[in-house]
């Protein structure tokens, strides 16, 4: 009995800690419409500055606190609401997930940079104080945890239905210009409410650390937060009392699952898991509610190229490689390899995100599928690589046909919630087929060629890359691919068309697996040895911000993707300027959803460029001149959602 209540107290205060976390999300969609990726790099930001402020400067405990979540995350909030999320309020879901994870990937950067890795840690609240129930012992920190969850949860049910600002906050989401014509002000009501939020992620941040009492770090504290997605998902983004309800059994089946499930390596996994398969639960097994669904008013896609700019493109990429062989030096070669491996896992959002609109954040773990199947083969044989290719189609289709009722936000977390279930029961766990610590691999060995030195396997890596861009952009051309952009368009169209929009989803999300499968077992072959660590779901998060800001609408833009990738990863110096123009470039998708290879294209239509004889500015100007006589409609397009690709 003193056991069971022993973890049943553990399980109160966990699920407290998430449930604090999960009110601030609950509390920025609810008034705004926007799910903030970035909440959990909030709350480990904030860790920090109050660990700066406590321990390095000295100051008490309680005034540090009080500083961080009253001054330092609420301006925060603010500032990052009117400079960066007013500026996509209006957006689709796509731009709105792309911008807040260009916010966590600069938080984490930033917090790597001004805190280097070191000695962070932290103390209990109340340290030797508490009470006993019965022979259990409940700690100071753990009552100050329940007390402030509900107190959090009470001041914002009174916030958000018996006040005039909460009922402005909540209009707001409404109809904005409705609220401004009774007086209201909807951007001073957003901005109070990320103030809100931050503080939140901040208290929530503190007290996680705090119960730990573990060093701070930036990735594990970030993830800690993330579980507060599945409490979230239990109030549908909309109830904080489901949500507090959702957390505190989350934080029991936490509880209880570490103290009686047996304790063998498959357990385990599952009990790392177990926030993530509650998301997915609750993703699937709930009604869903309508998202809103956004769009952006702007260009058409980037023009589709015949099969002679194609040829042109290729031949032009694999002579830069062959240039890039001769003049740089190995570690160069191997880091330009590498960035064709990557450059094939970008190319397999095009279809997916470019194309079809959905937007995943699980490729990375079909990128570890295909290197997993390499790894466990032991073989050289490019079958090796293919099966690689067709097992990680088959986890595309496990992560389609649970989720085929959602759409948006809830399709997103749905694809995080596989990732984190596929990095600690598989990847992590060598009992069920894992990868456990590392694995040696082999490189391609074709028609008895060993693919042995990085200069021979950057030109296969190249040869792959332009061979299945050229099969995407044949996609593109033909009816499937005007399948997908109609049933990205209006769905519902579509099914009276006699269209099957489910079959398409599926074979949309096959394909997109297999192609970072095969960049997978690639990647593998290249490394020559690999492990869990490379393929961790968290990585997924940087890749969606990168290729969408280089360009996910065209082949081109995968290309760039990758190089940026690979660039973010072998050059640790460069990342803040790498950060700053993603930043940049996120922002900026309100005006060019192609990304940068849209404003590169648009270079090219310049007048300036066409008099200089570097682009066809003036047949793009007949173009838009005879396409303005026959229907002057602007064309609306989404992040994600444009109708034509560009190689």
């Amino acid at each position: 009995m003193n056991l069971f209540l022993t973890y049943t107290v553990l399980g109160f205060v966990i699920g407290a800690s998430y449930a604090i976390a999960a009110s601030g999300l609950v509390l920025t969609y609810a008034t705004t419409r926007i799910f903030n990726v970035a909440h959990g790099a909030t709350a480990m930001v904030m860790a920090f500055v109050y660990w700066e402020l406590a321990y390095n400067q000295g100051l008490s405990n309680w005034l540090s606190v009080l500083l961080v979540v009253f001054v330092v995350a609420p301006l925060f909030g603010a500032l990052l609401e009117r400079w960066v999320i007013r500026r996509v309020a209006d957006a689709g879901v796509g731009v709105t997930l792309v911008v807040t994870c260009a916010v966590l990937v600069g938080l984490i950067g930033a917090a790597e940079k001004i805190w280097p890795p070191g000695v962070h840690s932290v103390t209990m609240f109340f340290a030797g104080h508490g009470v006993h129930l019965g022979k259990v012992h409940v700690s100071g920190n753990d009552l100050l945890t329940i007390g402030l969850a509900v107190a959090v949860g009470a001041v914002l049910y009174g916030l958000l239905t018996f006040t005039r600002t909460g009922v402005a906050m909540r209009a707001a989401v409404d109809d904005k210009e409705l609220l401004a014509l009774h007086g209201g002000r909807p951007h001073r009501m957003a901005a109070l409410a990320w103030a809100l939020g931050s503080a939140l992620a901040a208290l929530a941040g503190i007290l996680l650390v705090s119960a730990r009492q573990s060093e701070l770090n930036y990735i594990s504290l970030t993830l800690l937060v993330v579980n507060a997605y599945a409490a979230a998902m239990a109030g549908r983004l909309t109830s904080l009392p489901r949500t507090f309800i959702g957390a505190l059994v989350l934080g029991l089946l936490n509880a209880y699952a570490s103290g009686y499930l047996w304790t063998s390596n498959a357990w385990t996994g599952f009990r790392e898991a177990i926030p993530a398969i509650f998301l997915l639960l609750m993703l699937v097994l709930m009604p869903q509610a309508q998202l809103r669904v956004g769009r952006l008013s702007g260009i058409a896609g980037v023009r589709t190229p015949e099969l002679r700019r194609i040829a042109i493109a290729s031949a032009a990429l694999v002579l830069a490689v062959v240039i890039g062989n001769a003049v740089l030096s190995a570690v160069n070669v191997n880091r330009m390899a590498l960035g064709l491996c990557f450059a094939i896992l970008a190319l397999s959002l095009v279809p997916l995100t470019g194309f079809s609109g959905y937007v995943s954040l699980a490729q990375f773990t079909f990128f570890g599928v295909g290197a997993l199947t390499v790894a466990k083969t032991h073989s050289s044989a490019p079958t090796a690589v293919f099966l690689g290719a067709v097992l990680a189609a088959v986890a595309g289709i496990l992560v389609a046909l649970p989720s085929l009722r959602l759409q948006g936000l809830y399709l997103a977390l749905s694809t995080i919630a596989f990732a984190q279930i596929m990095d600690y029961m598989v990847f992590q766990n060598p009992s069920l087929g894992g990868f456990g610590g590392s694995l040696k691999t082999k490189r391609l060995d074709l028609f008895g060629y060993r693919f042995t030195s990085d200069k021979a396997y950057a030109l296969l890596a190249a040869a792959v890359f332009c061979v299945v861009g050229a099969l995407v952009i044949g996609l593109r051309k033909g009816r499937y691919g005007r399948i997908l952009i109609a049933l990205r368009d209006s769905p519902a169209a579509c099914a009276t068309l006699g269209l099957n929009p489910r079959l398409a989803r599926v074979a949309v999300f096959a394909g997109s697996a297999a192609i970072a499968g095969l960049g997978g077992g690639l990647y593998a072959g290249l490394q020559n040895q690999v492990g869990s660590s490379n393929f961790q779901f968290f990585n997924s998060l940087p890749l969606l911000l990168i290729v969408v800001c280089a360009g996910v609408t065209s082949v081109s833009g995968a290309l760039l993707g990758g190089m940026l990738l690979m660039a973010l990863n072998s050059y640790p110096d460069m990342q803040p300027y790498l950060f700053l123009i993603l930043a940049a470039a996120a922002v900026g998708l309100g005006k060019q959803p192609n990304g940068i290879t849209g404003w590169l294209f648009e270079l090219r239509e310049h007048p300036v460029a066409g008099r200089l004889g570097l682009g066809s500015a003036g047949t793009a100007r007949s173009i838009a001149a005879s396409a303005a006589v026959k229907a002057p409609v602007k064309s609306s397009v989404a992040v994600g959602e444009n109708a034509e690709a560009e190689a």
